[in-house]
């Protein structure tokens, strides 16, 4: 009864952290490791609480050092796992997750964030958003990123991250943040066993009389092997260009782009709504994967709005790439709060009207 009642695609009111772990479950994991640390403790306690009933192995380690590694075996081995954490944890977990990367294994981790920099605050943020797209450990790799924008996107992007993680073989990160972990929507949840598990013939689970031995390591004491192994890598991430995924929010007409994501994205929406009331033709652009990440489409919209806007929960970190992006075609602005303050739709909307009026002046 509790297998059919798991398979319902029932919508069902979640918190966010607690629909991203049922997901997980559904996802068929074979194990996860972690540690607890707000605002994503709820993860590791669902999953203490749920997959004892199922299937699959749960162990909280002793630090998210360990726990990483533990990925990093596991991973190794072929099994399906992952972990979560929030800002000092992920910064923990950074010299595994390069060794990972070297090594390109498979594996989700979740970065609920929080303010900060130093222990901070408990309350959501986007200042992550380096750490995560541009590395955050050592040497020349990325992470897989996708960034939800609901609860609904939470438990969505689970089954997402796993399949962009094994079919490059490469470490998948969602980075959300302590707000859409805690907060309570509707949610269908995906179907209980319909993300298929993939061949492993990497894998370190024995060698078979038809092959060598599989070595799985991220050490390469010669520099000509380290080099050819970060030309791999490379050309992986050229193809993993491909995957790059955003929405697009009343840009058809609009004459300046707002550029956020994640629960900025919700915020902006409003903009977007508070700005045509007022005859502003404001859009939106929200990137979902943040790597890859969609330069081509903002270059795009540069040729036909008069600026941008990147709105965010930190110092500016993504308006960098949003820069990259439009090459010099239009001005770039920034507008956004830190340390686990958020903005206001009518904020953003007094930043849009305030640069108006300054471009106006100078005309």
């Amino acid at each position: 009864m509790e297998e059919k009642k798991n398979n319902l695609n029932e919508a069902r009111l979640m918190k966010g952290n607690e629909a991203l772990a049922e997901a997980a479950i559904r996802a068929d994991i074979d194990a996860y490791f972690g540690y607890p640390i707000t605002p994503q403790s709820e993860i590791l306690e669902y999953l203490e609480r749920e997959i004892p009933k199922r299937h699959g192995l749960v162990l909280q380690a002793e630090s998210e050092i360990a726990s990483i590694n533990m990925i990093y075996g596991a991973a190794g081995a072929g099994a399906r796992v992952m972990t979560s954490s929030s800002g000092p944890g992920i910064s923990l977990m950074q010299e595994g997750l390069s060794y990972i990367a070297s090594a390109q294994l498979p594996c989700l981790v979740v970065n609920v964030v929080r303010g900060g920099p130093g222990l901070g605050t408990i309350q959501p943020s986007q200042g992550d958003y380096f750490q995560a797209v541009k590395g955050g450990g050592h040497g020349d790799y990325h992470l897989i990123v996708l960034a939800p924008a609901s609860v609904q996107e939470m438990a969505d992007f689970v089954f997402d991250a796993f399949r962009l993680a094994e079919k490059y073989r490469n470490p998948a990160m969602i980075l959300t943040d302590g707000a859409l972990g805690q907060m309570m929507e509707k949610v269908i949840l995906p179907k209980e066993g319909s993300l298929k598990k993939i061949a492993t013939p990497w894998a370190t689970t024995g060698k078979p009389k038809e092959r060598d031995h599989n070595i799985i390591t991220s050490l390469f004491i010669k520099p000509e092997e380290m080099e050819e192994v970060n030309h791999q890598l490379q050309e992986k991430y050229k193809k993993v260009q491909s995957e790059v995924r955003f929405e697009e929010i009343q840009t058809k007409d609009a004459e300046i782009l707002l550029v956020a994501f994640g629960l900025s994205s919700r915020i902006c929406q409003k903009t977007v709504d508070l700005g045509r009331e007022k005859g502003i033709k404001i859009g939106l652009l929200r990137p979902i994967t943040l790597y890859p990440y969609p330069y081509k489409r903002l270059n795009e919209l540069a040729d036909q709005v008069d600026f941008m806007m990147s709105v965010e929960m930190n110092a500016g970190q993504m308006v960098e790439d949003v820069r990259l992006a439009v090459e010099g075609k239009v001005p770039v602005y920034f507008t956004g709060r830190m340390g686990g303050m958020i903005p206001s739709p009518e904020d953003v909307l007094h930043e849009i009207e305030t640069i108006m009026d300054k471009q106006s002046v100078q005309v």
